[in-house]
C-alpha cells in the first residue's frame, strides 16, 4: 500500500516529481538572510503603553511579532511538543485512521495544503484539530497517544486566553475599545494545525509551506526551538524568523487586516524544510465566529479614510479561502477590495 503521508517512516535519497517547485517557484534559499530585529514583546511590563506602542510599530511595519512572558506554562509547551512528535511517531496504519482530504472534517491528519486540488505537494504532514468549544470537540480528538487529550486540550485553553488579550492590546493600539475586536468577531472558533515536517532529500526544491497569509483573525505559533524553518517577507524579501526561548510567533491574519482598514498587515509568510532534522511547529487560529461580519472599524474611517474592504462574513470568506490554490500569489483578502 502506498502511503499518504510523508511521516511514513521511510527515507526519500530524491523529492519526488510531485513535490518539485518549477524553477521560477523555488525557495532561492542561499539568497535567505536571518531578521535580527524581529519584535520582540515583554507581555509582562508594567507599562501597557508600551507593550501598546510595540504592538502597534510591529503590526505597522513586520506584521508579525514574537511575545515572551506570555503566560502559558512552560509546562503546557513542553507537554504539547513531546506529545505531537510521539503522535508523528506512531505506526502508518495507526495515523492514517484519522486521514482525510476534506478540509471540512474538524479532526484530519493530511498532508501537503488541498491535496486534491494543488498541482505540487508541500513536504509537510499536519493533524488539523478544531478546538472550541472543547467539550464539543474533544471526545473525537486522537485518544493514542495515551496523553494527548489531556496535554492538547491545557495547551489550548491557555493559549486561547492569550490569543484573547493579544486582541485586546491590538485593539486598544489602534485607539479602539479594548474589546472591540472581540465582539465583532463573536465567540471566536479556535483551530490547531500540528504540522511535521520531515527531513527532505532536496529543500532547494519544494516548500513545507509556500508564502501565503493566514485568512483568520490571530495566529499563536510554537516554533521548533532547535529547527527553524518559518521564514516571513519583510520590504520584498524573504528573511527568516530564528526561534526565540520560551516565546511564540504572532502573526496578524486576513481578518484584522480587513477590521484596521489596512493599516496593520496579514504577513506573508512560508515554511522550508531542511535536509537533516525533523521540524515540528504548533499553529494556534483563532477565528470569528461564522456570522461576524467582517468590515473596516468605522472608527478608522471617520478621518475621511474610505474603507479598504467590503463588509463580508468569515464564512464567505473562509470558503474562497479553502477553494482557491494556496499558492495563488494574492492574498484572498484582494477579493474583497473596494474598487
Amino acid at each position: 500500500m502506498e502511503t499518504k503521508v510523508l511521516s511514513s517512516g521511510i527515507p526519500h535519497s530524491h523529492l519526488p516529481p510531485s513535490y518539485v517547485r518549477p524553477e521560477s517557484e523555488r525557495p532561492c534559499l542561499s539568497q535567505v538572510s536571518t531578521c535580527d530585529d524581529v519584535p520582540l514583546i515583554d507581555l509582562s511590563s508594567p507599562h501597557t503603553s508600551l507593550i501598546l506602542t510595540q504592538i502597534a510599530h510591529a503590526c505597522k511595519s513586520y506584521g508579525f511579532f514574537q511575545v515572551i512572558n506570555h503566560g502559558v506554562s512552560v509546562e503546557a509547551v513542553k507537554k504539547m511538543t513531546e506529545v505531537a512528535y510521539e503522535f508523528f511517531s506512531l505506526p502508518v496504519e495507526e495515523k492514517m485512521k484519522l486521514y482525510s482530504d476534506d478540509p471540512s472534517k474538524t479532526v484530519r491528519l493530511s498532508t501537503s495544503f488541498n491535496v486534491k486540488k494543488e498541482k505540487v505537494h508541500n513536504w509537510r504532514d499536519y493533524l488539523r484539530l478544531h478546538c472550541y468549544p472543547l467539550h464539543h470537540y474533544l471526545p473525537h480528538w486522537p485518544s493514542n497517544p495515551p496523553s494527548f487529550k489531556e496535554t492538547v486540550r491545557n495547551y489550548c485553553t491557555e493559549v486561547r486566553e492569550l490569543g484573547l488579550r493579544i486582541q485586546e492590546y491590538i485593539a486598544q493600539s489602534l485607539g479602539l475599545e479594548k474589546d472591540y475586536i472581540k465582539q465583532v468577531l463573536g465567540e471566536q472558533g479556535q483551530h490547531m494545525a500540528v504540522n511535521y515536517y520531515p527531513p527532505c532529500p532536496e529543500p532547494e526544491l519544494t516548500y513545507g509551506l509556500p508564502g501565503h497569509t493566514d485568512p483568520n483573525a490571530l495566529t499563536i505559533l510554537l516554533q521548533d526551538l532547535h529547527v527553524s524553518g518559518l521564514q516571513v517577507l519583510k520590504d520584498g524579501k524573504w528573511v527568516a524568523i530564528k526561534p526565540h526561548p520560551n516565546a511564540f510567533v504572532i502573526n496578524i491574519g486576513d481578518q484584522i487586516q480587513a477590521l484596521s482598514n489596512g493599516i496593520y498587515k496579514s504577513v506573508w509568510h512560508r515554511a522550508v524544510v531542511n535536509s537533516e532534522k525533523p521540524r515540528l511547529s504548533v499553529a494556534s487560529f483563532l477565528c470569528p465566529h461564522d456570522d461576524a461580519l467582517i468590515s473596516p472599524a468605522k472608527p478608522l474611517t471617520q478621518d475621511g479614510s474610505a474603507p479598504m474592504y467590503r463588509s463580508f462574513t468569515y464564512t464567505e470568506y473562509y470558503s474562497k479561502f479553502w477553494s482557491r490554490d494556496l499558492d495563488k500569489q494574492h492574498s484572498c483578502l484582494e477579493l474583497f477590495k473596494n474598487e
